[in-house]
């Protein structure tokens, strides 16, 4: 498979106060860790994990949104990390996000129209005519009524804001678009309605995937790879169906246990893997395995020694001693 997109040892660090209003002490916030992984082209990978993980920073690194801290982000053979303004501003045409949270994600003061045509007023495509047409046509695509243009976001549902994200994401003809939990904000109803509806909108304009979402059932379902993160680090990759049968690492199958069966006899069977403590701080990380702190079968080398990311069986990677 051609890869469009490769991660390598992508660091992201931010400098907190760590030592109150009326002190100058900063320390490293590591949000993301040295992480690796690539995605193919026409491929949905799914980066899933616990709030505060590093997964929104990783999409917000790699548009550009974040200057990251070290390695290299190669889209297309061009490194983003070392790519000039003017070279940049070619790839956005192509490198598109759509964002959490449709409430804070666009203006309330632009109409509809606006928002989704803004992107083709910024970088001067076609005519006001065309812009127009084109605006008519990917509110049409994602469900909306193109008579709705003249309407501001206040008056839409929060389904219908996150359509009309999607549609601005798409008004470049982009060939790769970072999903951050694009329906975490939304209802159940709704999220399946985006969901089949960004897998159409795949088919049909063949575009590739970065999905990140807390729902694991979602993830399993849209994903063709799932990379599984926990503070600031990798601890599982592999393929959507593998992973969620076979998964090796003790925080995978900790995640993978609080996903409901919909079967009760089946999910009273079931043993629960609950996790004890809270999420360490990435200021100050656990030495050796970040995750030992909170993992059942922590051993003396866990705190030692961190674990490499390793291939274990064909594609699936697990970073974890004890596997």
């Amino acid at each position: 498979m051609d890869t469009i997109l490769k991660v390598e040892h992508l660091k992201k660090y931010f400098a907190v106060n760590t030592g109150g209003p009326f002190s100058r002490a900063m320390s490293s916030l590591k949000a993301v860790d040295d992480i690796s992984f690539d995605v193919g082209r026409g491929e949905t990978v799914g980066l899933v994990g616990e709030t505060g993980c590093g997964k929104t920073t990783i999409g917000r690194t790699i548009v550009g949104l974040y200057k990251p801290t070290a390695g290299t982000i190669t889209y297309c053979d061009e490194n983003l990390c070392t790519i000039t303004p003017e070279a940049m501003r070619k790839v956005r045409q192509k490198l598109q996000m759509i964002f959490q949270d449709p409430y804070a994600s666009l203006n309330p003061r632009m109409t509809v129209g606006g928002i989704v045509e803004e992107p083709m007023d910024i970088f001067g495509i076609g005519t006001v005519k065309e812009r127009h047409e084109r605006v008519q046509e990917l509110l049409r695509t994602v469900g909306l009524n193109p008579e709705q243009s003249n309407r501001f976001p206040h008056e839409f549902s929060g389904g219908q804001r996150q359509r009309i994200g999607i549609a601005r994401a798409l008004a470049m003809n982009p060939e790769f678009v970072i999903a951050d939990e694009p329906i975490s904000a939304l209802d159940v109803s709704i999220q399946a309605q985006i969901v089949n509806m960004l897998e159409d909108l795949q088919s049909r304009l063949g575009l590739t995937y970065l999905f990140i979402a807390h729902d694991l059932a979602m993830v399993k379902h849209i994903s063709n790879r799932v990379v599984v993160l926990y503070l600031g680090k990798i601890a599982e990759i592999d393929e959507s169906v593998d992973i969620y049968k076979h998964p090796l690492h003790p925080y995978t199958k900790a995640l993978l246990s609080a996903v409901p069966i919909p079967d009760p006899q089946i999910e009273r069977k079931r043993q629960r893997v609950v996790l004890k403590g809270d999420l360490p701080s990435p200021v100050s990380p656990p030495s050796g395995c970040h995750f030992r702190t909170r993992c059942p079968i922590a051993e003396s080398i866990c705190a030692e020694k961190e674990p490499e990311l390793r291939a274990v069986d064909g594609n699936h990677m697990v970073a974890c001693h004890l596997v």
